[in-house]
């Protein structure tokens, strides 16, 4: 027999009265003018935080037309049945398995959904291939399994200097694999190696906020080619009807 137990509110301990200086403490609200809830070491550091977004920003404007061209190229690989495969560590990963994300559900509008796979989100492919043949093998055994000559592999850092990732675009290169990097500042390896890059010139923690936008913006320039094609298919339908 299962004895059920219900805790009823009565039961609760009753909470303890906060006073205005504990919720001061706790809930900052702007306009208080509390240093102890904003010291201005904190202040600073966000201040900076926030100026060193713009040297990212300049450096994707500087680079929109490659990353308009990126978008329209997935478009059309990914209609003719092309896949892409990603791959990040740590943040990259994050941002490389949002991109899949966006491809397989939709980004703004709807349409049709894509095969996009994040190597770094197998993870017991991950577990198995790093503890059998070593880190640095990871990504580039799942590209020979995986990788289709005319897929594109994207792979983000922002240091460039990942060997996993060094490793994963070598064995894409063998296979026929379109190769591009989103890195940090170049010159680096990544960036070097690959088919094609976007360096975004800003220190680590921006640049990694910078892949984010540049990720946004090839899914733009995506979903325009995508329904520019819908629209020239529809209009030759129309034609031959």
């Amino acid at each position: 027999m299962t004895t059920e137990w219900s805790l009823q509110e009565a039961e609760l301990p009753p909470l303890r009265p906060v006073d205005a200086a504990t919720t001061a403490l706790t809930n900052p609200m702007p306009g208080l003018g509390a240093d102890i809830t904003n010291p201005a070491p904190s202040r600073e550091a966000v201040r900076v935080h926030l100026e060193n977004v713009l040297p990212a920003l300049r450096s994707l404007e500087r680079q929109a037309d490659r990353l308009a061209a990126w978008g329209v190229e997935l478009a059309q690989r990914l209609l003719s049945g092309q896949r892409l495969l990603t791959a990040g560590n740590g943040g990259s990963a994050a941002e490389a398995q949002h991109l899949t994300a966006e491809l397989v559900g939709r980004f703004d509008g709807e349409r049709v959904p894509f095969s996009a796979i994040s190597l770094h989100a197998e993870s017991s492919a991950v577990t198995a291939i790093s503890n059998d043949y070593g880190y640095a093998e990871m990504f580039a055994r799942q590209v020979r399994a995986h990788g289709r000559s005319g897929d594109i592999l994207m792979l983000l850092s922002t240091s460039g200097k990942s060997p996993n990732l060094l490793r994963a675009a070598e064995v894409a290169a063998r296979l026929n694999v379109t190769t591009w990097a989103l890195t940090g500042p170049a010159p680096n390896p990544l960036a070097s190696c690959c088919d094609d890059a976007v360096a975004i010139d800003a220190i680590s923690a921006n640049a990694q906020e910078g892949h984010l936008i540049a990720l946004h913006a090839i899914c733009r320039a995506l979903e325009a080619e995508v329904a520019r094609k819908s629209r020239a298919a529809s209009g030759l339908e129309a034609d031959h009807g």
